[in-house]
């Protein structure tokens, strides 16, 4: 098996990933980064647009989850509490556990699941390990530090090559 840093589909933002879109694709299961996917790093409460948009994916039948690295646990806690949806934190990616765990949560299969997140070395390394669509966007607040830049930049020829052609 060939491993790739490569995403399947690249989008703008989050709310660019539809329920259709997630149809057409065959995802019954949508797991989801928090920082710098949904909200800027350090946001303690969901705005009205990501309440909106998980509710859209929820109400199409598409189950929910954040999968985080996040070691604020307090803050993620109470961010995806207010959502009602279920967090995996601490999650090690791109380590399988964290994906692993949340796909049991809803005793989903990584063929019928993707990950959506911003950066190579954890979201789409780890999905991509285990078999799982992976769904890029560019980084919500761009990038925090000089270490987030430079993934982003390392990783730009991988995310254009996804831009210009999606695998199926």
């Amino acid at each position: 098996m060939s491993l790739s840093i490569r995403p399947h589909r690249v989008f703008r933002r989050y709310t660019d990933v539809t329920p259709e879109i997630l149809e057409s694709m065959g995802i019954r299961l949508l797991l989801c980064d928090l920082d710098n996917t949904l909200a800027p790093p350090k946001t303690r409460h969901p705005d009205q647009e990501v309440r909106s948009w998980i509710d859209s994916i929820r109400k199409a039948g598409v189950g929910f989850a954040i999968v985080s690295n996040n070691r604020s646990g307090s803050r993620v806690l109470d961010y995806c509490g207010e959502l009602g949806v279920p967090y995996i934190g601490h999650a090690g990616k791109p380590k399988p556990g964290g994906f692993r765990r949340a796909m049991e949560l809803f005793q989903e299969t990584p063929e019928h699941t993707a990950m959506l997140g911003d950066l190579w070395t954890t979201d789409i390394l780890g999905a991509r390990l285990l078999g799982i669509t992976m769904l890029a966007v560019e980084p919500v607040d761009g990038a925090p530090n000089f270490g987030h830049w430079l993934l982003y930049q390392i990783h730009r020829p991988w995310m254009a090559a996804a831009r210009r052609r999606p695998l199926k």
